[in-house]
Formats: C-alpha cells, sequence, structure tokens
C-alpha cells in the first residue's frame, strides 16, 4: 500500500535575506522576464497582427518552420470570436478539409454530418495559442497596433501601444517592432490594411485598390473566398481569415472554422517565401 502524499509545505519566508522581501523577488523576475521577451521581438521575421484562429495558425506554422515570430493581440485572452463559439454555445464546427490542422495541433474532434467535425471551442482555442507557444511563437497580449513600419514602398514593422492608453485616449508615443513581413488578421475590421492604404495613400492589391469591405453572410462561399482571399495584399503585408474577406470584399460565414485555419496555414506559407526571398 502507497503511503499517502505528503502535503506540500510553501516557505513564505524564503525571500527574506532578499533585499526588499518575496514582493521584490517576485517584481524582478517579471519585469527581467518580460523585458527579455521584448528585446528578442525587436527586430522578428514576422508580426502577426491579431489572434483569431487564423492568425495563431500562422503564429504556429512560421514558428514551427524556425522563424522568429510574435503576435499581438488588443484583448487579455487572444483567441477572436473562437472561444464563445456560436451565441455563447461553446461549440464550432471544421470541415474535413481542415483536418490535418486538428491533426497537427493535436486538438479533439468528432466527426458530426457530411463532412463536419464538432470541436469545444474553449478547448479548440486554448490548443491553439498552447500549440503555438509551444513551437516558439511570443504572444503579446494587451498591445494594440496603430500604425506600420513604412519605408522605401513597404511595409516593415508595427507600430505598438498599450490597449489602455489607446482606449483611454491619452497621447503616450508608442514603440516599434521591426518585421520582414507583417500579417494583419485583425478580423471583420481589416485595421492594418486600412491604415496602410489610407496614411501612405497607396493602392492595395484589391479589385478597387483600397479595402472594399466584408458582405453579409453565406457560409459556404465565405468559406471557400477566406483561403482564395489570403494573400499579400501590399509589399511586405499580408491578410488572412475574416481580414482577407473584408479586404476583397467577400462574403462572412459564422462560426464555421476550417477556412480560418486552412488560411493561416496558407498565409505562413506565403509568408515564409517573402522571408527566404528578401533575407
Amino acid at each position: 500500500m502507497r503511503d499517502a502524499p505528503r502535503p506540500v509545505k510553501l516557505d513564505m519566508h524564503a525571500a527574506k535575506g532578499y533585499h526588499g522581501g518575496m514582493e521584490t523577488l517576485i517584481t524582478r523576475g517579471i519585469v527581467h522576464s518580460y523585458f527579455e521577451k521584448i528585446n528578442r521581438s525587436l527586430q522578428l521575421d514576422a508580426a502577426i497582427v491579431g489572434g483569431g484562429p487564423s492568425g495563431i495558425v500562422a503564429a504556429y506554422y512560421l514558428a514551427k518552420a524556425g522563424h522568429k515570430v510574435a503576435l499581438l493581440d488588443r484583448k487579455l485572452a487572444p483567441g477572436g470570436g473562437m472561444w464563445g463559439g456560436a451565441m455563447m454555445f461553446n461549440e464550432i464546427v471544421v470541415q474535413e478539409e481542415a483536418l490535418p490542422i486538428l491533426e497537427d495541433l493535436r486538438l479533439r474532434y468528432r466527426k458530426y454530418e457530411q463532412g463536419t467535425y464538432l470541436l469545444d471551442s474553449v478547448h479548440a482555442t486554448a490548443g491553439l495559442l498552447y500549440r503555438a507557444t509551444e513551437v516558439g511563437a511570443l504572444i503579446f497580449n494587451c498591445y494594440s497596433v496603430e500604425d506600420v513600419v513604412y519605408k522605401q514602398g513597404r511595409v516593415g514593422g508595427v507600430v505598438v501601444n498599450w490597449t489602455p492608453v489607446l482606449l483611454q485616449k491619452m497621447h503616450v508615443d508608442p514603440l516599434t517592432f521591426a518585421a520582414k513581413v507583417v500579417l494583419d488578421a485583425t478580423g471583420h475590421d481589416c485595421e492594418i490594411a486600412r491604415t496602410v492604404a489610407r496614411k501612405n495613400g497607396v493602392a492595395l492589391n484589391t479589385e478597387t485598390g483600397g479595402v472594399i469591405g466584408e458582405m453579409s453572410m453565406d457560409a459556404a462561399e465565405g468559406e471557400r473566398t477566406t483561403i482564395e482571399n489570403t494573400k499579400e495584399i501590399y509589399p511586405g503585408l499580408f491578410v488572412s481569415g475574416m481580414a482577407a474577406n473584408g479586404v476583397s470584399g467577400s462574403f462572412r460565414m459564422g462560426p464555421i472554422f476550417g477556412g480560418m485555419l486552412l488560411s493561416g496555414k496558407k498565409v505562413a506559407e506565403l509568408m515564409e517565401a517573402s522571408i527566404l526571398s528578401n533575407s
């Protein structure tokens, strides 16, 4: 018969000889570790703006390939709309075509009907985030990207600030992360694409040269065009997920996420080709 486990005792006075005590020890560890993370991100291979499913999948595949990747999301909990499933029913649908990605990221799923599968949205979102960080992607939550670095007709990084600073409309100057390529994965608003076109007076790779804006819902067509519209829309700037459809003027699709996952994988491949060709 095995002995009962011994209760764990925490020595709350372990740092009593440390100048400032346990409080200073905690703070120093967090500050040193966090600024090391920022320092590693000042020159990136890829900066991903928006932590929805396509952005996370792109971060996963780029980091897995050995590239230096940071994902920036304005929310406390990245994951986009995937957490809530449909109307807070925390289930989502994924098509059969995206099964290799589910398998690669080791997400649980169960067969439904007509070539579709069901996933628990909380498990799936948490799993995506875990797998991306596991292979080396860095995630910065509570960061808003307010602009891009723009040099010689190419997007070359992102301009970042704390989300609370922008919400409070305080005038606080930002910092920058340089990047060989940038991904707009900001969803319906297509924020980075709009900023690049508006502030620099340039034409994007769309039918109108600007952000066309998303159409109403057509799930099947929206899923197809999400992948089709995933592309480089300006030198150094790529678009994926719902932002891809918003930029090119296609449909929304609701709580079906196969297109989002496939878009993330496709854009990672496109971005990697650009990184290698511009190295």
